[in-house]
């Protein structure tokens, strides 16, 4: 069913104008009268609706119900994601809040390739939160991950919440199965060239963890998501 996020839900009962973005999205997908549709405000909460009118550029719905589902993993991660070029971080952050991720801080690393201060760091992580929005659409997901704001590596470490910290490396690291279960923590993962050995000493000396999924040496891209889906099956709610 065709799932919309709408920040704040109509009462049931009601029949309520769509916005623009939304009354787009449902000509895209040739929605009719009648086709019913859930709408979600991203803090857990959905609605069950129908769709009542279609023009060209309005589109009614009457709210039916409340809507359940169970997509939320009990595993509570936030991923720190070294900032990637292009696609890759996009990539990443779609494919993470399909794995269940629930929060992402991302952070500029040594060797990142993509350097963001000021308004371009405000600006690109405003589209990345429109993309994790359109993730929880398609997955299923009513809780929306919020994007944080940029910091530099060496600043997240300084202000790191006190939760398990665990480091994507294959120095000095452990597999995740010898890993007591947690029901946080934050997984971080580096950009394209990898953490360089400053960082990695830095983020030991802070109480980050290494570990590996083997001696193969995988793309910031794969890491990320590889490493989301191992601890889901070990951890979370991949059963």
């Amino acid at each position: 069913m065709p799932r919309f996020h709408l920040p704040e839900l109509p009462p049931i009962g009601s029949e309520t104008a769509l916005p623009d973005k939304v009354v787009r999205h449902i000509h895209v997908l040739r929605l009719r009268v009648g086709d019913n549709i859930i709408l979600f405000d991203g803090a857990g909460n959905a609605l069950a609706a129908e769709l009542t009118q279609i023009d060209k550029r309005r589109v009614l719905c009457r709210i039916n119900a409340s809507a359940t589902g169970a997509a939320e993993s009990p595993l509570n991660i936030t991923l720190v994601q070294a900032v990637s070029a292009g696609e890759r971080m996009e990539f990443t952050l779609q494919k993470s809040v399909e794995l269940g991720v629930n929060a992402i801080q991302p952070v500029i690393s040594r060797r990142s390739v993509v350097r963001l201060h000021g308004e371009r760091a405000d600006k690109r992580q405003a589209r990345w939160q429109e993309i994790v929005i359109s993730a929880c659409e398609q997955c299923g997901r009513n809780t929306i991950p919020p994007v944080l704001p940029v910091l530099d590596f060496t600043d997240y470490l300084a202000q790191r919440p006190d939760i398990p910290h665990l480091m994507m490396s294959l120095h000095r690291a452990r597999s995740l199965k010898d890993f007591s279960a947690p029901a946080q923590l934050a997984l971080l993962v580096g950009p394209e060239g990898g953490w360089d050995s400053s960082e990695e000493h830095a983020a030991q000396e802070a109480g980050c963890q290494a570990f590996s999924l083997g001696g193969r040496v995988l793309r910031t891209e794969t890491a990320a998501l590889a490493a989301l889906a191992a601890m889901q099956t070990l951890w979370g709610d991949f059963v």
